[in-house]
């Protein structure tokens, strides 16, 4: 209940006043054809092929005052008022069927912004506890259910409204025998929750086949290329063979569901026919006027009531898409960053004499013993280049991402010239950091658009001096469209050093003031990485660069190392200083990696 009063609510919060109109439209068509129907008994009446009483009936009045219209000209008067109605009904209904795709349509768009804002906002730690799987089946197949849901609550409207008209009707033809009808649709009804029940059952497995199939589909994309080199073909046909089955029996399941649903109330309106004719003859004593009147008004009454109920069972198998929709902004809302990035007014920050890190302790999970830092203390001096280094699970990444603001330390502080960091200066760091991860990433996109995705209003003479800065220009030179090359998903069409460079020359294009590698040199050759370190000692002494190094002869020329281990640093000062310290981990590492070589 509480993902529908949810979803009435932000259906209404964007549609507003829209959502009234349509209901009005939709009772006026209602009444409309209330009185399209009460004209069926004049006309009737005048064919002379059946003889109405319509004596104390409401519909007496009417009667009689038809009556006193000549017959040659009374019949063509019904029937030219009959198709006018009927060109004005259609008309309204078309109005709202657009108004109604433009709210359906339009609210879709508007959950889906919602979503991916509120996703865009929240803070690094909640990415690194869910699943990129669950996060694109929310986007893509939960939010298109929950659309789906609008257009059955819309149509559940329409029924309700035309519903409520037409039972005004009746109760004014016959107030005795509509309420004897109601309480036959009360009773059915009520039996009909064992729908609704198995109908929010399926919806939950359907979520949950949903969420694996996602999950499945995205790890075996991601891995195709050790599924190929390792002939894992058939294993992954088998699974997917069997999801896609378990999908196809839940949707059969559905159908089943849903078309037996709709044969009970088929046998019922047969029943309920025939024994509201008995009774309405034999108990109420109905005139044939009165009676057929009542006739026709629930011949069409009936199928909007089956619409109620088959909107009601359609909207219950919706609703685990309503929660997950709910769950996800609610988690985002509560991992919620400052919401200013896009704001051009907040400056760069300017680091004039370093970055300190003070007694910081830090850990992913507050229920785990181990810290992934642990009391660190250090300094990083601006404008030079210092080098982070340590075993695997020392905590270098962990480190980094502080530096960067995207996890907060959970006692200690990260300080700024001195000056710990806040909301606003969150904003106004990340708009001063150039990131380079050792996994490069890159859109399926051009080099250009790659590139100006970090500077929009770069000219083309700074993105060639970026791509010749990084050592990528001779390559993006022999490609055939140049700069308009299309790269494929995530680069796949350049080689991994090509990818490299790249993505440093677009860190670079955006003129940081601080540089963060993440071993930014891992997939290039002797030759490229020389070069490539060659740039960054250029760069020293105009920013602060942070350097995560595994390859420690790429960190010579470092005006500083940290050496972490365990989330504790161990050693600090410079690479002559560590390499000759012999009883040091720092040692101990180099000699490790000559030893490999």
């Amino acid at each position: 209940m509480n993902a529908i009063l949810y979803f009435v609510k932000q259906i209404h919060g964007y549609a507003g006043k829209g959502l009234y109109i349509n209901m009005l439209a939709m009772a006026g068509i209602g009444l409309l054809e209330g009185v399209g129907i009460l004209l069926l008994i004049p006309m009737i009446a005048m064919t002379g092929i059946v003889q109405l009483e319509t004596a104390g009936t409401p519909v007496a009045g009417l009667f009689q005052f038809i009556e006193s219209i000549p017959p040659s000209t009374g019949l063509p008067i019904i029937l030219g008022i009959f198709v006018l109605i009927s060109i004005v009904q259609n008309l309204l209904q078309k109005v709202i069927q657009v108004k109604n795709a433009e709210i359906q349509q339009g609210f879709f768009r508007h959950m889906r912004v919602e979503t991916y804002e509120s996703l865009l906002h929240a803070n690094w730690n909640y990415f690194i506890k869910i699943r990129k799987s669950d996060l694109i089946n929310v986007l893509t197949a939960e939010l298109a259910r929950a659309s789906s849901g609008t257009s059955s609550f819309l149509q559940f409207l329409a029924s309700l409204v035309f519903t409520v008209i037409q039972i005004g009707l009746a109760f004014w033809l016959s107030p005795s025998i509509t309420v004897f009808i109601l309480l036959f649709g009360i009773i059915l009804l009520f039996f009909s929750r064992t729908f609704l029940r198995r109908s929010m059952s399926l919806g939950s497995r359907n979520y949950e086949l949903g969420k694996r199939y996602m999950a499945g589909i995205t790890d075996q994309i991601n891995g195709i290329k050790d599924i190929k080199s390792n002939t894992l073909e058939d294993s992954r046909l088998d699974w997917y063979r069997g999801i896609t089955d378990q999908i196809r029996n839940e949707q059969v399941a559905y159908t089943k569901l849903k078309t037996t649903s709709q044969l009970y109330y088929k046998v019922a309106s047969a029943v309920l026919i025939a024994v509201f004719i008995f009774v309405a003859i034999s108990l109420f004593h109905a005139q044939a006027a009165q009676l057929l009147l009542i006739i026709v008004i629930f011949g069409r009454l009936w199928p909007k009531v089956t619409g109620i109920q088959g909107s009601l069972e359609q909207l219950a198998t919706n609703i685990p898409a309503f929660r997950a929709v709910m769950a996800m902004q609610q988690e985002c809302r509560n991992a919620e960053e400052f919401r200013a990035s896009g704001d051009k007014s907040i400056p760069a920050l300017k680091v004039k004499n370093g970055i300190t890190c003070r007694n910081v302790m830090f850990r992913y999970n507050k229920d785990a013993e181990k810290l992934a830092l642990n009391d660190v203390s250090t300094y990083i001096p601006a404008n030079q280049m210092t080098a982070v280094v340590g075993r695997s699970g020392a905590g270098k990444s962990t480190l980094i991402d502080l530096l960067m603001g995207l996890n907060q330390p959970e006692s200690g502080e990260v300080l700024f010239d001195g000056k710990p960091l806040t909301s606003e200066t969150l904003v106004s760091l990340r708009k001063a950091i150039s990131y380079v991860p050792q996994d490069p990433f890159l859109f399926n996109a051009t080099i250009r658009e790659n590139m100006m995705l970090m500077k929009p209003d770069a000219t083309e003479e700074e993105i060639w001096e970026a791509l010749a800065f990084s050592s990528a220009a001779e390559f993006v030179e022999k490609l055939d469209d140049g700069l308009d090359s299309l790269i494929g998903d995530r680069g796949i069409r350049l080689s991994g050093g090509e990818r490299q460079r790249l993505v440093l020359a677009r860190a670079i294009l955006r003129q940081p003031s601080i540089l963060v590698l993440d071993e930014a040199t891992s997939a290039l050759d002797t030759e490229n990485e020389k070069k490539i370190q060659a740039a960054i000692d250029r760069l020293k002494g105009k920013m602060t660069i942070v350097v995560i190094a595994h390859r420690l002869s790429t960190i010579r020329n470092a005006d500083q190392v940290i050496v972490l281990e365990d989330g504790k640093v161990i050693q600090n000062g410079e690479y002559t200083k560590l390499a000759g310290d012999k009883s040091g981990v720092f040692k101990s590492l180099l000699r490790n990696q000559m030893q490999a070589t």
